[in-house]
């Protein structure tokens, strides 16, 4: 990830417009710029919408293989670069048109009435009529708000989870630790899966698995938080992990606990792994993975299902569920690197091979606290990549949200208003299947760099990555049952060639993602003015949203 000032050749387009460029012409894939909110600060806009327009001295954010690349987005000049179509001849020109100088810095970006998150003037408070007066949101309109509940209200037992409906498509978090082992910060954990971006219908309830007085260490900074269960009992105990339909979930995150009084490092993760193998080791009914209608044979049950349009035959609007519990997605937090070896059993990898070019890491099934101290290296070259990688996982921030955290505050509610109602207007990662939907063209044979272009252009959304499976079924060994295991491939070239099975990493707008109302159906404002946002995806789109940590972030 690397920052470069933007050319004046680019100087009054719009940012979807520049962002087409970059890719088609430079290579380069932008994904944000600095906004500036007065002349003493600025902020970081991630995808803003076509009414904001690039003015000189603009910082843009690019993903790229090195710094030199992203000089293109320099030198680029439209008067002698027009015509060039090897990347590697963009250098900088004898022009003024290209290049740019700087008078004052404190004075890049665009204008200072547009928003740091990309929503026009015009468009602040426009949400207010679809859920303002329905949901709660904390006092800074950055995240999903409840009343403060005592922990025992959420405290569910066995017998009761196994026969609660709403776990399907939730998240089990498996902690380890009693009353004397040290907080781990779940607040952190929770804030990004309860972002004011999802509406409240997307929420994908938490259940925490372990020990209740460890938990209640940090209640008082969850009690705020919606649709947040425990179970009082152990990640280890197989009875536990059935009751809360761990082969239904979205995700299982398996937590560690930072046991650093072990003196063996290789048994600092041994609880950790031993949770992991134990689920990968369950089998459950075969009943929970039969579908409604028949699916096709290349989609594998661990797939949630896409809803079809009316024009395709239509499928079980509920997650299949994992018939083995390989299947059951799965990420496992290592406090040593080497560990990772003892994840997967069907794993090839040396047992030397440095963690980021291990299958589980490529996977997303694996994440080592070693990963942060590359972040701390770039952020001492780049100060701008923490903010950019903050605000894509947690989903945001704003001055007096730093300042709550800061002082250690908990989450404060507060009456829906216009300004804290616009901060819900900020982009989101999601995951876009190409199975169906208006995209499907693309999907066994297209091209990624033509999907890029279309969904920019028309719908406003920025890809910047796959998820695709490990095996390929129609090519797998007939013998063996293909993986469903899938690995991240990040900013692929314009000709990469695209398959249906793949999911496609994007960020949307608030708006642009699932359409589902809730029961209390009501009037949307129009939009389609021109200078706002771009028209949200058809109907007949699905997006799985990434709210886990994996190799992208």
């Amino acid at each position: 990830m690397y920052t470069e000032y933007l050319s004046r050749s680019f100087t009054g387009m719009t940012f979807p417009e520049v962002t087409r460029l970059c890719f088609d012409k430079l290579k380069l894939l932008l994904i944000a710029v600095e906004t500036n909110v007065d002349s003493e600060t600025s902020t970081i806009a991630i995808n803003p919408g076509p009414h904001v327009k690039i003015q000189d001295q603009t910082l843009g954010f690019f993903i790229a293989d090195s710094a030199l690349e992203v000089k293109r987005a320099f030198y680029y000049c439209r008067s002698c670069h027009g015509d060039i179509r090897e990347v590697a001849q963009i250098k900088q020109c004898s022009c003024d048109n290209g290049t740019l100088t700087f008078p004052d810095l404190k004075t890049n970006g665009m204008s200072q009435h547009q928003s740091s998150n990309g929503s026009s003037p015009s468009n602040k408070g426009q949400d207010t009529n679809s859920e303002s007066d329905e949901i709660l949101l904390d006092t800074t309109g950055m995240f999903h708000w409840t009343p403060s509940r005592p922990i025992h209200s959420t405290v569910v037992k066995r017998e009761e989870a196994a026969k609660d409906p709403s776990l399907n498509g939730h998240v089990v978090v498996c902690l380890f630790g009693d009353k004397d082992t040290p907080k781990v910060g779940l607040r952190n954990f929770v804030m990004p899966l309860r972002a004011s971006n999802f509406h409240y219908h997307e929420l994908k309830p938490i259940v925490f698995i372990g020990n209740l007085e460890f938990i209640s260490h940090e209640w008082d900074m969850l009690k705020n938080f919606p649709k947040v269960y425990i179970l009082n009992g152990s990640p280890l105990n197989r009875a536990d992990l059935r009751a809360v339909n761990v082969h239904l979930c979205d995700m299982c995150v398996i937590l560690s606990t930072n046991n650093f009084s072990v003196e063996d490092q290789s048994l600092q993760d041994k609880e950790t792994i031993l949770a992991s193998l134990n689920i990968k080791a369950m089998t459950f009914d075969d009943t929970v993975s039969i579908l409604q209608d028949k699916t096709p044979d290349f989609m594998p049950s661990v797939l949630p299902p896409i809803p079809s349009s009316p024009h395709q035959p239509q499928f079980a609007r509920e997650r299949c569920g994992s018939m083995v519990g390989a299947n059951v997605p799965m990420i496992t937090e290592l406090v040593n690197d080497n560990n990772v070896q003892f994840l997967d059993q069907d794993d090839d990898d040396d047992p030397d091979t440095e963690l980021y070019m291990t299958q589980p890491y490529a996977c997303g099934t694996a994440f080592a606290v070693s990963v942060l101290d590359s972040l701390m290296s770039a952020t001492y070259f780049n100060d701008n990549a923490l903010t950019l990688i903050r605000t894509l996982i947690t989903g945001g921030a704003t001055p007096e949200l730093e300042q709550i955290l800061a002082e250690g505050r908990g989450m404060l509610g507060g009456p829906a208003s216009p300004e804290t109602i616009a901060n819900r207007d900020r982009c989101r990662v999601a995951q876009l299947p190409l199975y169906e939907g208006s995209f499907a063209t693309y999907a066994d044979g297209g091209m990624y760099g033509d999907l890029f272009v279309e969904a920019i252009k028309n719908y406003g959304m920025l890809c910047f990555g796959l998820y695709r499976f490990r095996d390929n079924p129609p090519t797998a060994d007939i013998t063996e049952t293909p993986s469903a295991k899938r690995y991240v491939i990040t900013n692929p070239p314009y000709e990469f060639v695209l398959k249906s099975t793949d999911l496609v990493f994007c960020l949307v707008h608030f708006d642009g993602g699932n359409q589902q109302k809730t029961k209390k159906k009501k009037k949307r404002s129009k939009r389609n003015k021109e200078g706002e946002k771009p028209p949200p995806p058809p109907q007949d789109m699905m997006y799985h949203h990434h709210q886990h940590l994996n190799p992208m972030a």
